[in-house]
């Protein structure tokens, strides 16, 4: 070691020892992500999605599959539900067998042709290394698929039809509604549901007795909040923690807050409140100084949409009005604008909305005074006679406008 850091190299006997410290750590799984280290194996380890599992387990044991599409929110069990399916079909040659793209870096019609067409063109034994036999396919994974181009998924049409008796197709995509009809016609489909909290809670759990680690239930509910569903999202919270704090410290609240950047309650409520006193100039100097803070825009407008929602200060016309400014600058975010002058654009849709309440007592107080002023024009005596003249002259009015032929 010591010649090491006087010359930049590893001697002889630090060499072997360096490669034996690498080849435990690679064994042991620390140096994975967890998210991989904890895949599901198997069809039966997947999380919660108990119909996806029970057609998978059937077409396990009758050796064939469908076309699939697997369809929900991200992190809830989908691409890791078709990687351990094939584990378990394929054995041994599971890697010669699976064809894995990601759609939305490779898109193009391009892609189709080149690598999807050749690979499904090769044809694949009925027999295993071990002797055991093996279904005669192949499987092509696609996932994002909804990210593709109409012209690609045009092209993979024809090329699931013409391959059919030696290759099956897995499109993974959040939105079903993105791909074309055709497409969806020629798989099953099945839809993966947002994981409950206290499935996403005993996988965490569980992770933790593995690792060592000491977080207690409220922690471990608090990443689940923030995951919003999304089990991938939460395990990949919970080891960044334990990166940064170490294993044998406990973890907070306050380090998953830290951790994933969530906003607290505290500015959020700043923002209404500067927002309620309809000023311009306190709105934009409290967004100078939120900016300096560095919370991410999206972050702000996730958090503040539950907020506005469950809020019983706001009239249902004002929420509706906060949910269209939301939605605004969350579109223009991911259109590349500006996080500062969306926030600003924000600040000035919430004070609009609060400025609709000015206007309606004002024309309430109109309307008062407008029906005070009838009351001393016309006494309850004459109403009815009043009524009665307004009557007959809408009905001279309407006859007139009819001879005119307005």
């Amino acid at each position: 070691m010591h010649a090491f850091l006087k010359t930049g190299k590893l001697g002889p006997g630090d060499s072997k020892k360096a490669s034996t410290s690498r080849s435990k750590e690679e064994r042991s799984g620390s140096a994975a992500p967890w998210v991989e280290k904890y895949r599901p194996r198997t069809v039966e380890d997947v999380v919660e999605q108990a119909e996806v599992v029970e057609v998978l387990r059937q077409c396990l044991k009758g050796g064939d599959f469908p076309n699939l599409l697997f369809y929900g929110p991200p992190g809830t069990g989908k691409t890791s539900t078709i990687l351990a399916a094939a584990r378990q079909l394929f054995g041994s040659l599971y890697k010669e067998r699976i064809l894995e793209l990601n759609a939305s870096d490779e898109r193009g019609i391009q892609v189709v042709r080149d690598k999807i067409k050749s690979f499904a063109q090769l044809t694949a034994g009925g027999m295993r290394d071990d002797g055991k036999s093996c279904p005669p396919f192949k499987i092509i994974i696609l996932d994002e698929a909804d990210s593709m181009t109409n012209a690609a998924q045009a092209a993979l049409r024809r090329t699931m039809e013409k391959e059919s008796h030696s290759t099956r197709f897995c499109l993974i995509c959040n939105y079903v509604s993105r791909i074309i009809e055709p497409l969806t016609s020629r798989c099953t489909k099945f839809r993966f549901k947002p994981l409950g909290e206290d499935k996403i809670v005993e996988r965490l759990e569980y992770i933790c007795k593995q690792e060592d680690l000491k977080a207690e239930k409220v922690v471990l509910l608090k990443i689940v909040e923030a995951s919003g569903g999304d089990l991938r999202r939460a395990i990949t919270c919970l080891q960044s923690i334990t990166r940064l704090k170490g294993k044998d410290i406990d973890i907070t609240v306050d380090d998953i807050v830290e951790i994933i950047g969530i906003v607290p309650d505290k500015w959020l409520d700043d923002l209404m409140n500067i927002c309620k006193t309809k000023d311009y100039s306190k709105a934009e100097e409290f967004i100078d100084q939120f900016m300096l803070e560095a919370y991410a825009t999206s972050q702000v407008i996730e958090q503040l949409s539950e907020k506005i929602i469950y809020s019983n200060e706001l009239t249902d016309q004002q929420k509706a009005l906060i949910a269209d400014r939301l939605g605004e600058c969350n579109y223009r975010l991911l259109d590349g604008g500006s996080e500062y002058i969306q926030l600003i654009n924000l600040c000035c849709g919430i004070i609009k909305a609060y400025e609709l309440v000015v206007v309606k007592q004002n024309l309430k107080r109109t309307d008062d005074k407008a029906c005070e002023s009838r009351e001393e024009l016309f006494p309850k005596s004459n109403k009815r006679n009043v009524a009665r003249s307004i009557g007959e002259q809408r009905r001279r009015d309407g006859l007139r406008a009819t001879v005119i032929g307005v």
